[in-house]
């Protein structure tokens, strides 16, 4: 294995306590990899442990995979995916607004998070994705990225639409009853936005397996047309799962 540079992440980007958020991380992680050389299309990122913050993680290429330690514990690897992601359908702007407007976070298992959690009213990037009417399994939300968030070009780095693709998942099945975390995400962006532009994030959950969800997220503009970005995600029950 050869060992290329690694990353620590910043405490600003939690999800659960004391761990990074999972897209987050999932979308750093990514970016080690085309980096790295090993990975040319779409990535697909397993987290096997919480992802620490403020701690250096060293990564490692072994053939067309990538493995990222803390200390002796491998916390991640991240292989190509050349399986195709369907988007869920668009919402529009007013129903999106909508849902939102329904989701007032109670129960919310993770109210620390920087992408959707309650108590992260200014640095956060508050996402709300709340129930889609008539839609079981959906949620929405509008998001209109901050600055702070972006490149020297203006462009939202490509983490944060990981982050912004992941939060929505946990939202469509019932996490103040059985929370649940990222246990693995594939994420296809096909053009990153500009700061400031108003967006729109969906959630469909596709599949419950026991402890197991299977969820598809995809962001759009207001506009119609395909989606900027679109992910599946795999969530575990928080009930024996060690997962971050």
């Amino acid at each position: 294995m050869s060992p290329v540079p690694g990353l620590a992440i910043a405490r600003r980007f939690n999800g659960p306590p004391g761990s990074a958020n999972g897209g987050y991380a999932c979308g750093r992680l990514a970016a080690l990899a085309h980096a790295a050389g090993h990975l040319d299309g779409c990535a697909a990122v397993t987290l096997h442990l919480p992802v620490p913050l403020d701690s250096p993680l060293t990564y490692q290429v072994s053939g067309k995979r990538g493995h990222a330690w803390h200390g002796d514990d491998l916390v991640a690897s991240v292989s190509e995916s050349g399986v195709g992601l369907p988007a869920p359908p668009p919402v529009g702007w007013a129903e999106a607004r909508e849902s939102e407007a329904a989701f007032d976070g109670t129960g919310h298992p993770f109210p620390g998070c920087f992408v959707c959690g309650t108590e992260r009213p200014v640095d956060g990037m508050g996402l709300r994705p709340g129930r889609v009417a008539d839609s079981p399994g959906t949620v929405a939300c509008t998001w209109t990225p901050a600055g702070d968030l972006a490149d020297e070009k203006g462009r939202i780095r490509a983490e944060f639409v990981w982050s912004a693709l992941d939060c929505p998942g946990g939202w469509t099945t019932d996490p103040a009853r059985r929370p649940r975390v990222l246990g693995r995400m594939t994420a296809a962006v096909g053009e990153l936005p500009l700061a400031g532009t108003p967006l729109v994030l969906v959630g469909r959950l596709e599949r419950l397996d026991g402890r197991t969800a299977t969820i598809g997220t995809a962001l759009y503009d207001r506009t119609d047309g395909p989606p900027l970005a679109v992910a599946s995600s795999v969530w575990v029950a928080l009930d024996g799962a060690a997962l971050g």
